[in-house]
């Protein structure tokens, strides 16, 4: 006997939501307001929320996702090698800079004759001019001087438990070689590679151990917390092992059993057996203090002291200071034959497939690539059976109290002050990405671009389909409704509305002139683009 079911009408924001999730509008907008400079007149503009998981947002995931897939295939078969320009500075960049060099020579001056004071209010001007700096469009800073840390130095010499791999010099272009056919004709084939980290115990298909007792999960903890590193150093040998600047575009995944995995798409083309050769021989060791055993308990841990001349955590039942993070690595560098805390490597299973451009292959691999970008990490693979339940309940219990970061409260149970540390810090209640459950671990981004992937950012992918959009719509002479007409932008300001404001605006309002606004863009967009498609073709014609 089924039980009853009683059928109720949607509520009004719920209709709102199913029609703006039907025409790809923002089902949550933020609010702006938009300012008339000349006139004054004030008026609430709806935002997409810009959301990267369909938790939060279906539409704006989707739209993220979509152009994640275009960032890929821009720039997974490229025969060029994509030109980066700097631009030229302007006189404002050239200004400041010449003032900040004028801090500088002052501030040498003043130490060669030991002016302490003058010292300290030229380093004072040099962090406002190094903001102004960064204010004007320089990328990178002019760190202020002061006391700087000498650069911990450790030896590069390879583990001995670690293949040697072929070190060639890296030259500069980023594309792939060619290959010619007895008929006459030329490929050019990029890899798809997927990585994967080693095993902790044997598994059932529903991602749930075999043996729960025997499987590692403080080491499955540390290497979720630290495969990011990993993946970086595997980045750097490849190069190195290949000889040219490998490029990719890769994408972070949990597989069923949580452990994080990679998958990429390479531009060019690589041999397989370099492939796991390379990651084979890959490693990353965590020179942290050690944290096997823990000092202190959560129920009774270090305490803040502000009784002292300098703040700091102490032993609950002495009084004595813990030890400062500095402090620990300094000691840790100088005994050159203490371990690391921690060694990451990959597993055996490397998969490497050769793929061509504008093939089927190419886009199932693309579309798979980009798959699981919408969802956090423990959405990827539901757990469908109570003892897939328990494995992630105890992956997490073991992530609850493993320090993730030198900031992380957790290093005050190992008798470490962390760096920076702070009053208030509680062991088992880091605010870290890695300790949540829907990270399961890896705190780092899912998405990884090399920098000369496509040549673009995200924000230029993003403007270069904005424009395609208005192009099209230019050639059929269709009107360009705009939030701010591109002739008039300098005559409107644009500022948060906050909670506290007393002009807030219905959020119901907002979502219904949203989707109205995102059903005619649609509408003209898709009507422009038939109307193109029967003009001839033409230089001014928008490619499709």
């Amino acid at each position: 006997m089924t039980a009853p079911v009683k059928i109720v009408a949607p509520l009004a924001r719920e209709l709102a939501e199913a029609a703006a999730t039907e025409v790809g509008a923002c089902i949550r907008p933020l609010a702006v307001r938009r300012i008339d400079t000349q006139t004054g007149a004030r008026m609430a503009v709806p935002i997409p929320c810009g959301a990267t998981r369909a938790t939060k947002c279906p539409p704006c995931a989707e739209r993220a996702r979509r152009l994640r897939m275009w960032q890929a295939q821009e720039g997974w078969h490229l025969d060029t090698d994509p030109e980066i320009v700097t631009a030229e500075p302007t006189a404002e960049q050239l200004a400041v800079i010449g003032y900040r060099a004028d801090l500088e020579s002052a501030r040498a001056a003043a130490l060669a004759e030991n002016d302490t004071a003058a010292v300290t209010d030229l380093d004072r001007a040099i962090g406002d001019a190094d903001d102004m700096v960064r204010a004007a469009g320089a990328r990178g800073s002019t760190r202020p001087p002061g006391e700087r840390k000498p650069r911990r130095v450790r030896s590069t010499r390879r583990r001995q438990d670690a293949p040697n791999l072929p070190r060639l010099p890296v030259a500069a272009r980023t594309v792939g070689r060619t290959f010619d056919t007895p008929d006459g004709r030329r490929y050019r084939p990029s890899t798809f590679l997927t990585l994967t980290l080693p095993s902790y115990g044997r598994m059932y298909s529903d991602g749930s151990p075999v043996d729960p007792d025997r499987y590692d999960y403080r080491r499955a903890a540390r290497d979720a917390i630290h495969f990011g590193d990993l993946v970086d150093r595997f980045w750097q040998n490849l190069r190195r092992a290949v000889g040219w600047n490998v490029q990719y575009f890769a994408a972070v995944e949990p597989q069923r059993r949580g452990a994080p995995h990679l998958h990429a798409a390479v531009r060019g083309t690589i041999p397989r057996k370099l492939l796991r050769q390379v990651a084979a021989a890959t490693y990353h060791q965590v020179w942290w203090p050690p944290h096997d055993e823990p000092t202190y308990s959560p129920d009774r841990p270090p305490i803040w002291d502000e009784t002292r001349e300098i703040s700091c955590y102490v032993d609950p039942d002495t009084g004595r200071p813990l030890r400062a993070w500095d402090d620990v690595l300094d000691e840790l560098a100088a005994d050159k034959t203490a371990p690391p805390a921690h060694v990451v490597q990959f597993g055996s299973q490397v998969d490497v497939q050769g793929v061509l451009g504008d093939t089927e292959q190419a886009g199932q691999c693309l579309r798979y690539l980009v798959k699981y970008l919408t969802k956090s990490l423990d959405e990827c693979h539901e757990p469908d059976s109570t003892s897939a339940i328990a494995h992630v309940d105890r992956l997490a219990d073991a992530l609850r109290y493993e320090p993730c970061s030198p900031t992380c409260a957790n290093w005050l149970l190992y008798g470490v002050a962390p760096e920076h540390a702070k009053a208030g810090l509680v062991p088992g209640l880091c605010k870290g990405k890695a300790h949540k459950r829907d990270n399961l671990g890896y705190g780092g981004r899912r998405c990884l671009v090399s920098r000369k992937w496509s040549g673009r950012n995200l924000t230029e992918h993003r403007t270069e389909r904005r424009e395609h959009v208005l192009r099209t719509l230019g050639v059929v002479g269709a009107a360009v409704e705009q939030s701010t007409p591109d002739g008039e932008r300098e005559r409107y300001t644009w500022e948060p509305i906050r909670p506290t404001d007393p002009d807030q605006p219905d959020r119901l309002e907002l979502l219904l002139r949203l989707i109205s606004e995102r059903k005619r863009w649609r509408e003209q967009y898709e009507r422009a683009r038939d109307q193109v498609a029967e003009l001839p073709a033409t230089d001014d014609r928008p490619a499709a």
